[in-house]
Formats: structure tokens, sequence, C-alpha cells
């Protein structure tokens, strides 16, 4: 398979000249050729067959020891003027980082194949989708964008029609965490990363394109690309609706993306349109409608059981690839959280003697699986015409401060909710509980420009449609004294969906307060819950002193960002504090 398309051939042919590859495969996307990728790998050792009586076609990589997670320290934005990238950025003047690239990239791919690989992010026939061209020496990379994106001829083809792609040049390298660089043009669409095969670091379509560079698209194209999972909810009548949500890391996003309604919430369905990206435009009459870029999931394992997510418990028995996961004496993969079986080889395949605070699968172990393997998948996933959202909801872990949900005041005053997003850090993580980390929208890490900028953006909205979506904020993680969770989570979230859908068709009560709108003690189901009011009226409570000292916090994280940030931000926190008193 090749193209008829000049530019790409071109940058084909000098990629190649510098980074000297044995031969050139052009991807075509085929089963055939995902099988061909396994066999390869199998035999080379990159891949090991794990089980295929218990976990038929599942297999299982070990990435070097360095090599087991992004790399934000060394992840860079390079344009020309170093306020487009913004203090959330690391920055590099394109010349100097092109100057580094070339050098790290010649000669890396001798004796190796070099892949070009045509994928699509969003359906293929969606007005909405982009595509890119990824090269890669990495046949894992090639096998993962297989199932992470539509990748192949009719990608190709789509290309070969708009003339438009998003460049994409990836190698191992010889793996040094010292020769180790991502780097994103987006003047130029063009990502450039090596030193690294690890998921995010050389899946080069996730969040590289699909955030990265596509947030920089959006705001010059007047669109949204968020760190958002999607979610479709149908009642027992048969309405349906659609939700997008924005959590950082650790507070339940693929959980809510595959939520299971308990028996409390019998005829109540949901479905999963998408867990981790959303491309948002407004069609013709100023909805604001969402597609998944991707078509497959890249999802941390460990914690996953069958009650914390039946659903990703079970898409992951078949036809998966495994990351960094320990293996059982049965050679089953083996994660904390999923069973009481003893692994008996850690993820670096050595012997596993356990030990206090040892993890036998690596904290950030993953699995590769397309979308379609999802009990709770939903078809409309493929629509080129997304779905019509009805609610974003942003979150945060947060022990005390936040209340289990609250509504914005309007669209200006939710991009402010969205704009100071924070959790609180938990020992497991950093060894310190409590500190508190800005992460607006949850898109710290994935913004590729200046945050200023990015909220001046949201903000504009507010000016080009009269239909835009109702704004919220939750939080499953309300603590008593003690440190217990104050609200069961999991399943029954669906009774604080179901209040979110019922405000944005104006069917529920709400009380205001000075941050927003909160149900009152009957407008939300709680039947069967067994929560005590006064549990109850502390998850719904608004303390004025503890929120006088967060928007003190907030004015101060908008100081980091100078004169850019705009007035509307700093209004509206202004009028949260007159509302406190």
């Amino acid at each position: 398979m090749t193209t008829t398309n000049q530019a790409l051939l071109d940058w084909v042919a000098q990629t190649a000249s510098l980074t000297k590859p044995e031969r050139i495969h052009w991807c075509d996307g085929s089963e055939a050729e995902y099988q061909a990728l396994i066999r390869l790998m199998l035999e080379r050792g990159d891949l090991i067959a794990l089980n295929q009586e218990t976990y038929p076609d599942c297999y299982l990589h070990r990435s070097d020891p360095s090599d087991v997670a992004r790399v934000e320290h060394l992840t860079f934005v390079c344009t020309p003027d170093r306020a487009e990238a913004g203090p959330n950025n690391n920055w590099m003047a394109p010349a100097e980082a092109h100057v580094k690239m070339d050098g790290l990239f010649a000669g890396c791919m001798r004796g190796r194949t070099m892949y070009v690989i045509p994928y699509c992010m969003g359906p293929i026939d969606s007005p909405y989708a982009r595509c890119g061209v990824e090269i890669t020496d990495s046949p894992y990379v090639v096998a993962n964008m297989k199932l992470m994106t539509r990748m192949g001829r009719a990608a190709l083809q789509r290309i070969e029609r708009e003339g438009k792609f998003v460049r994409g040049l990836h190698s191992t390298g010889d793996l040094s965490p010292d020769r180790r660089f991502i780097m994103h043009f987006p003047q130029e669409l063009l990502i450039q990363s090596v030193g690294s095969g690890y998921g995010g670091n050389a899946l080069l379509g996730k969040k590289c394109h699909a955030l990265r560079i596509a947030s920089w698209q959006a705001q010059s194209e007047g669109w949204l690309a968020e760190h958002m999972l999607i979610v479709e909810i149908e009642s027992p009548q048969g309405e349906r609706h659609y939700l997008a949500a924005a959590f950082p890391s650790a507070c339940g996003k693929t959980n809510l993306a595959m939520l299971i309604p308990p028996a409390s919430q019998a005829g109540w369905k949901v479905r999963t349109i998408g867990d981790d990206i959303a491309w948002l435009h407004l069609d013709a009459q100023g909805q604001l409608r969402a597609i998944n870029p991707e078509s497959g999931y890249f999802g941390v394992v460990p914690g996953t059981n069958p009650k914390t997510n039946r659903n990703a418990f079970e898409m992951i028995t078949h036809d998966t690839i495994f990351t960094n996961v320990a293996v059982t004496v049965d050679n089953e993969p083996w994660w904390e959280g999923k069973d009481k079986q003893r692994p008996a080889t850690d993820w670096r395949g050595k012997p596993w003697t356990g030990g206090e605070g040892a993890t036998a699968a690596h904290p950030n172990s993953r699995f590769t699986v397309a979308a379609r393997q999802n009990p709770s998948y939903s078809p409309l996933a493929d629509d080129p015409a997304g779905v019509p959202i009805s609610a974003i909801i942003f979150g945060g872990r947060r022990r005390e401060l936040a209340p289990l949900v609250y509504q914005a005041r309007d669209w200006r005053h939710g991009v402010l909710v969205g704009a100071s997003v924070a959790s609180e850090t938990t020992a497991a993580a950093t060894g310190q509980v409590g500190v508190v980390r800005r992460d607006p929208m949850a898109m710290k890490p994935f913004c590729g420009y200046d945050f200023a900028d990015y909220w001046a953006h949201w903000l504009s909205f507010a000016g080009k449609s009269t239909r835009l979506p109702k704004i919220f904020h939750v939080n499953w993680f309300r603590q008593d004294r003690d440190g217990n969770f104050m609200w069961p989570g999991f399943g029954d979230n669906l009774r604080v969906l179901r209040w979110i859908i019922d405000r944005c068709e104006g069917r529920a009560g709400a009380r205001e307060t000075a941050i927003g709108f909160l149900p009152g003690p009957k407008d939300m189901d709680l039947d069967g819950l067994g929560i005590d009011q006064q549990v109850m009226d502390s998850l719904l409570a608004v303390d004025a002193a503890s929120w006088h000292q967060e928007l003190t916090a907030i004015a101060g994280y908008f100081d980091g960002f100078g004169t850019k940030i705009p007035p509307a931000l700093r209004e509206e926190l202004a009028g949260v504090k007159k509302r406190l008193g």
C-alpha cells in the first residue's frame, strides 16, 4: 500500500533518508497485518503469550524499567513565541528543538522496519474527525494504534481526499532516559518523540495529537478538544442524555464512563461513548456535539475487578495487550486489586517475593483493547454526527470542601468552575495526604497552549450559542472525621447524574448558594440508600470560611498567568466571594 499524496510521499522519503531504516512498511490496518505483527513480536520476545485458554489472544509486553509512564518534564511545546506555550507547558524554540531531534533521529532506524501508519481520530466519515500519519520503528506501537484508532487504508483514503494530516515521527531509539524527548510543533502540525516505547509517549495519536495538537487546532477553528469521558444515560422511559465529564487522575473517570446501574436503579441503562477524550463542536443549530476520537482504551489496570468496574474487567479477558502487569503461576495476567491469587513473577519478570509496600504489577500498568469489547459500548461512538451534550461535568477529589454536586450559575461561571478544578493527593500517590493540586479542566498535562488563552477560548462560546450545555461539579470523595467516605459512589453515582439530567430538563429543584445550585433534601432520589440526613446535609454543605480560603488559593493560582487571565474569570471569582459575604 502506498499513496498519491505527494506531501506524504516526500515526508516519508525525507524521514527514511534521516533515520536509515532497513525497510519501509505502509500499514493497511488489516487483521492479517495485526496477527503478523503479533507473531513477529512473540518471536522477538517483545510480547509474551498469556494463558490462551483463559485469556485468548491476550499478550504481555514488558517495557524498559526506565520507560513506564508519561514523561511530562521531557515534553515540550515548540512555538516561536514562548508566551504562546504558556507557563503550563515546557517550551523550546522550534529551531533548537529541530536540531536536537534531527540529531537523535539520525540513523536511529538502522536494521529496523519503518512503519507508516495512516490513522483517523474519530469516525472515518465524520466532519469532526481529523487524520494523522505516525511513522515509527516499533511494531508494539503499530499494534496498539490498530486497537486505539481507525488505522489503515480507509484513513489514507481520507487523507488523500482532504490533503491534510498531522505528522508524527517516533522511534524507540536506544531507550536512554538521557535521549528521551517529546516535541510538539503546533504551527507545523508535527509531533516528534524519541527514546520511549511507552503509551502516550509513543502512541502519538492519543495525548499528543488528540489533545495537545488538537487543542491548538480547536482554538483556531472554534471547537474544543478535551480530556473528557462521554457517557449515554437512558431512562426506563427511553429518554437519552449524553454527558461529558472531566476528572483528574484517580477520580473515577473510567468507572463513570462504564457505570453499571445498581438494582435500586432498575430500568436505567448506561452506555460508553468514550472514556478519555472528547472533541466538541457546535452544529448549525448551536448544539454542542461530541465525538470520541479514539476507538479503543489504553487504561490503567490496577484496581480493576468485578466490583469496581465489571465492564472493564470483562472486556480485557480476550484480545488484549497488557503492559507491565504481573503473571500468575497459571500464566494469567495479575494486578493489585484483581483477586486473591498470588503472582509468580512481577512486572519485570522477576520471581515475586512480596514485601511491605511492594507491588507486583507496576502501578501504571495498562491494558489496550478495542472499544467494541466493552459490554456497555454504544454504537453511537461510530456516529459521524456525534452526540448532543446536555451537561458538562467537572470533578475532583476533595475530602471536605466541595459538595457532592453543584451546578454552575451559567456558562461563564462554569468556566471558572472548570478552571479551578483541583484534587487532593493520597498517601498511595505521594506519601503526603491532602496536598491540593490544580488541574484545570483535567487538562494540565495536555493543553497545547497557554491556559489563559485556553480559558478565554472556553469563555468565547457564551457568545456563539444560546444552547450550550449546563455545567456541574461533582465530588465523590467527601470524608467524615474518621476518614470514612460519606457517599457510596460507584453505581450509586447514577443518582447524582439523574439530578443533573433533571436540572438540564427543568424537572428538578435546587437551592441557590454562593457557589452555585445544590440539590435540596428531596431533589435527589435517595430511596434505599440508607444515608442519614445529617450525612447528606454534610455532603451538600457550603462552608463559607473554607470557601474563602479556596477562592484565595484560586486567585493565587491565576496570578501565575499574569495579565493574560481573562477579566471574566476574575469577575466571576469576585462574584462568588461577594455572595459568600
